[in-house]
């Protein structure tokens, strides 16, 4: 038997009926961009004041939003390449919606951009998270570190953004991008149970190894902020850092409910 036919052989004993059920769960909950209300409620929370406040408060809400696009641009070149190099069709499926999914945040992080007065200053940590993901050396890295990991970890902050935008097109895109997000993770979730069944202590403890790359980076990129929003960063800091420690211990958990050993996972020094 040739390396394609174990191959084959080992993917038809998966059971990947539960990533499966997300690829079904995905295509229900599929949205459009003409679905979110343009014109209709302001584009970012609208504010009354002096020019210069005015000004303040536009350009607050356009680093929201920058960095928002900024993040989904990301996502649709990892969510591409998980699509061309998962072996298994279903899941294969369920990345044919990620790629959709992820361009359409894109599209409509772009709209939204347009409508707040244009683009601000770029988080330098998103692209390094990227890199941590598209660079890494396996599928199991690669699904760990994006679904796993990243997707679970921004849930909140969309959460946080909508509570802070009420009434605005940015608050129906952000609970609809919590939504699909929360699919996403539940596949990969799914995925890699899949794709660590009978994985052996060096496969799981080169995930510890990813996890200890990317979880400094996902923190600083959690506590920074641009200059328009460099005031509000110091307000919120302890507040910041309070749901980064919940976030990357429940994020312990999950690897735990994987089978992997998270003691060797080290928390980021900012919480330390």
């Amino acid at each position: 038997m040739d390396v394609d036919e174990r191959l084959e052989a080992v993917q038809e004993q998966r059971d990947l009926q539960g990533v499966y059920r997300y690829y079904e769960l995905a295509k229900r909950a599929e949205w459009q961009i003409k679905d979110l209300p343009w014109g209709e409620i302001p584009p970012v929370p609208e504010y009354r004041g002096s020019p210069q406040k005015l000004a303040r408060r536009q350009d607050l809400w356009r680093s929201v939003v920058t960095q928002q696009l900024q993040a989904d641009e990301l996502a649709v070149e990892m969510a591409t390449q998980l699509f061309a190099i998962a072996p298994d069709h279903e899941a294969k499926l369920y990345y044919t919606t990620m790629v959709q999914d992820e361009s359409r945040h894109t599209e409509a992080w772009l709209k939204l951009i347009h409508e707040a007065g244009g683009m601000a200053e770029r988080d330098p940590y998103l692209d390094q998270l990227a890199r941590q993901v598209l660079d890494a050396d396996t599928l199991e890295e690669k699904v760990f570190l994006m679904q796993v990991f990243y997707e679970r970890l921004i849930i909140p902050r969309f959460r946080m953004i909508a509570r802070s935008a009420r009434g605005t097109v940015l608050e129906d895109l952000c609970n609809r991008l919590a939504i699909d997000d929360g699919i996403h993770h539940g596949a990969g979730m799914a995925y890699e149970r899949v794709l660590l069944e009978g994985a052996g202590t060096k496969v799981k403890t080169s995930l510890v190894v990813a996890a200890n790359r990317l979880l400094p980076i996902f923190a600083q990129h959690a506590l920074w902020r641009p200059k328009a929003r460099e005031f509000i960063g110091a307000l919120m800091r302890e507040t910041d850092i309070r749901m980064l420690r919940d976030d990357l211990e429940n994020g312990i958990r999950l690897a735990r409910s994987l089978g992997i050993d998270p003691s060797g996972i080290e928390l980021p020094y900012q919480l330390n």
